[in-house]
């Protein structure tokens, strides 16, 4: 218990000393002090629980339950409440006002009308989904910490002369991120975790619109509305478990759901539209586009290993109920297939670097969530794996691109040519990410065949056909960015020469991550997630043979030491490009044509705006999905107003 709450409140002080801290010495020291000892408390968790046997359910809840927790825990909520009031009377904004009146009135009428009453023993737990997360946020996040580093002092040299220079409050808020997420992943008692995560909303708030522009404050205010939406069906969850099943314990709200699937109803869909907006899906993935104008820290933060990850793991927590509630199950599956399937066509259009990893995000999201919403030992198994293999995958790409745009003056996949030649190591680590996302037999491509397997198993025709049509369009997007990367023509200049040490120390640690996790997945299916599935299901979820996963991991290895092991020789023979026609400037690329017309040669990518745009595909989504979530909460609530 000492280690979860060391986990919870180290990062907190952390914040404190860097939000004091303005010189550039004693704040790389702080930050990368702080991210070593919480991987370390991370590792520690994980390897130290793991090597002993199964992480089982029960013996791994601390009794710990006091009055001054729960009223911090509330006096925080009120105090975000007041927070988010006090900058939507500053902007004017006063549909984000208004639902924060709502929440806090909803959150003081739930603590002294109902939450008083009710004792929650058991605050604080962990099981191996946790211990995933944990991974997850101790090393990942705080990598992504160090990366920032380097990243804000070229974002800071980029300001206007004079500019303030906030990034004291940036670097707090990234570590009161990692807080919010150890709270939410540790919390037996819901109302804790409802603290955590209000707390994240904030922080994405304040980090999206950390630039003050015009376009970001509208963002970070997009941001918020959504996800304070989330917030207020989280209340009414709270509502029901406190007057149906008067209990705040997760653990015992799952039992008490499965018993009583009629209850169970509306809060689980309350809990599931929370989950849905804090993972961006559609209709709410606007929030998660508009974060791409925050620092690439940012993006990499609530893309790979904090926010949108505890939208989802709330899904996978709520994944064994939805067996035994339809109404729940029906709109998770059908929202997140179609969020999966839109979004992976949407990508296709995008040239802006960043925006294809957001649309891929908002997709891969949209697959964990269809997994949480079939429920299925075999679903939840591939979950986890969608979970693990996306957040080190797009931490990479998030963390390459920012790196390639502050070089190379771009983010534009069209203006990557040559990124092989100009950023040799960056351009395989983001070969690597890409590779990590889509090719056989790296890890993300393994969890999605257990995908298909287990909604061929259920009988899921309609999703089988959503993951295969968004499948090959996720292919299409991927290639062709790889492509772009791996043409090589010329000697252009290196400009990798003047990236930071601490960017390369991030850089290279979610490499190493993510190539260790592809080589090791029979090892981590046995250790991390077949526990989880066998302590909830009692049942094995693996549907892929050992065999077959040990195959890939050899076929991982061997592509690892082509891309990394083969530098190639520095004294390689260069020859002008070859140019069908007449060759007139090799250098600027120019030819004679067959109608003896100059031309350049130029190649770019396909991108099909008039077939797979935004403004043509996103309304469908959109109004498809509200009308789901709308019925669910319709149909929901009939249910138990029904048995009451």
């Amino acid at each position: 218990m000492e280690l979860l709450a060391f986990l919870i409140l180290f990062p907190l002080v952390a914040a404190v000393l860097l939000l004091f801290v303005r010189s550039d010495g004693p704040r790389d020291i702080i930050v990368c002090a702080s991210a070593a000892i919480i991987g370390a408390a991370s590792i520690l968790l994980v390897g130290s629980n793991l090597l002993g046997g199964p992480v089982g359910l029960g013996e791994n809840y601390f009794q710990i339950s006091s009055f001054w927790i729960d009223s911090l825990c509330t006096l925080i909520s009120v105090a975000v409440g007041c927070i988010i009031l006090w900058f939507a009377y500053r902007y004017k904004n006063w549909l984000a006002a208004g639902i924060a009146i709502v929440q806090l009135v909803l959150t003081l009428v739930l603590e002294f009308g109902f939450a008083h009453e009710i004792e929650t023993p058991f605050g604080l737990y962990f099981d191996s989904l946790s211990l995933l997360m944990t991974f997850i946020i101790g090393v990942v996040g705080s990598g992504i910490c160090v990366y920032a580093l380097g990243y804000m002092k070229d974002f800071q040299a980029h300001e206007p002369e004079g500019a303030k220079d906030r990034r004291p409050l940036f670097f707090a808020l990234m570590f009161i991120f990692l807080s919010a997420m150890f709270l939410i992943v540790f919390s037996n008692n819901m109302v804790w975790l409802f603290t955590g995560w209000e707390v994240t909303t904030l922080c994405s708030f304040l980090l999206i619109g950390y630039t003050r522009t015009e376009e970001a404050i509208a963002n970070s205010f997009r941001q918020i509305i959504m996800n304070m939406l989330g917030g207020v069906a989280f209340i009414v969850a709270l509502f029901c478990c406190a007057t149906v099943f008067h209990s705040f314990s997760l653990y015992d709200f799952l039992g008490l759901c499965i018993l009583n699937p009629e209850l169970a109803a509306l809060p689980v869909c309350a809990l599931a539209f929370a989950g849905i907006t804090k993972a961006a899906q559609m209709p709410f993935h606007s929030w998660l586009l508009g974060a791409m104008v925050a620092p690439t820290p940012t993006s990499a933060l609530l893309h790979s290993s904090t926010m949108v990850k505890a939208g989802v793991f709330m899904l996978v927590k709520l994944a064994p109920v939805m067996l035994f509630c339809p109404v729940p199950s029906i709109m998770v599956i059908l929202v997140g297939g179609i969020t999966f399937l839109l979004c992976s066509f949407m990508a296709i259009s995008q040239s802006n670097a960043k925006r294809v990893l957001a649309y891929s995000t908002i997709a891969n999201l949209g697959l964990i969530t269809a997994c949480a919403g079939v429920g299925t030992p075999e679903a939840v198994w591939a979950a986890c794996f969608l979970i693990l293999f996306h957040a080190l995958a797009k931490s990479l790409l998030f963390l390459c691109v920012g790196t390639a745009e502050h070089h190379i003056g771009s983010r534009d996949i069209e203006s990557m040519d040559l990124l092989f030649e100009r950023m040799p190591r960056l351009a395989r680590f983001m070969m690597l990410g890409i590779m990590g996302m889509f090719i056989a037999p790296f890890g993300m491509l393994v969890a999605k065949w257990a995908t298909i397997v287990s909604f061929v198993d259920q009988g899921q025709v309609a999703l089988i056909l959503i993951l295969a049509f968004g499948s090959a369009a996720t292919f299409m997007f991927w290639a062709k960015w790889l492509g772009k990367l791996s043409a090589i023509a010329g000697s252009p200049e290196n400009v990798e020469l003047k990236v930071h040490k601490t960017e390369w120390t991030a850089l290279l640690l979610m490499a190493v991550l993510l190539a260790c996790a592809c080589v090791l997945i029979p090892i981590i299916s046995q250790w991390v997630v077949e526990p989880y599935v066998i302590g909830v299901y009692g049942m094995y979820g693996q549907d892929i043979s050992n065999g077959n996963l040990w195959l890939g991991s050899l076929l991982v290895l061997v592509v690892l030491v082509a891309l990394f092991g083969v530098r190639g020789s520095k004294k390689a023979r260069k020859v002008s490009p070859y140019l069908a026609g007449v060759s007139r400037n090799a250098e600027q690329r120019t030819f004679q044509s067959s109608l003896s017309v100059e031309r350049e040669a130029t190649a770019r990518n396909w991108y099909m705006e008039d077939v797979f745009g935004e403004k043509r595909i996103a309304p469908v989504g959109v109004a498809f999905n509200t009308a789901l979530i709308v019925l669910g909460f319709v149909v929901s609530a009939f249910y138990l107003f029904q048995v009451l």
